[in-house]
């Protein structure tokens, strides 16, 4: 059993790190191995609509996500985290999101457990809403959506930072982050069993 925990922030130790870590660190100490990838830094280019990917079954530009949608094929689970930009995820990870097209061919990411982290600048500073488009873009893949456990048991992990390390004083991100790790553990173990 494995979790990818993908930071899609394009500071390579921001808030959004830190929070897709601690999810992380609390999978890990159920006896799930992970691995964190930042887009930080990484060579991405968008989509470019051309459809090779729906005839070859890969993209045909040349840059560092190909190497990432093979962890997410061979991933259990799939978090992915993102600073609030405007409402929505940052543009590395909309590249990500864009570029995965060739794992819907035979719905590659089928049943796979994805868990959502957004930072914002302040409480109620877009996470939500940024959450719904990373939940939309598991939806499509057909793949199991889970939100933070209880007791906080809404949509994901959800941090609010202005500054880098900021999260690390936000107790309630913090604990949102820590949940989602511990719902993503439970649903793994239930399909595994």
């Amino acid at each position: 059993m494995k979790v990818i925990g993908i930071s899609g922030s394009p500071r390579p130790d921001g808030n959004t790190s830190l929070l897709v870590r601690e999810s992380l660190n609390t999978i890990a100490e159920e006896g799930i191995e992970t691995e964190f990838i930042s887009l930080a830094g990484k060579e991405l280019n968008p989509c470019l609509g051309c459809n090779i990917c729906k005839e070859t079954g890969y993209c045909q530009i040349l840059d560092d996500i190909e190497p990432i949608l093979e962890k997410m094929k061979e991933a259990d689970g799939i978090i992915l985290g993102s600073p609030v930009y405007f409402g929505g995820v940052s543009a590395q990870l909309k590249m990500l999101m864009d570029r995965s097209r060739p794992l819907r061919i035979g719905f590659q990411l089928r049943n796979k457990v994805g868990g959502a982290i957004a930072v914002g600048a302040s409480r109620n500073g877009g996470q939500e809403t940024t959450i719904q488009q990373i939940h939309n873009f598991f939806l499509i893949h057909s793949m199991i959506v889970v939100g933070d456990n209880d007791p906080t048991a809404h949509y994901g992990g959800t941090g609010v930072g202005k500054s880098p390390g900021d999260c690390e004083k936000d107790e309630v991100g913090l604990e949102t982050a820590r949940n989602l790790g511990k719902k993503i553990a439970e649903v793994i173990k239930l399909i595994k069993k």
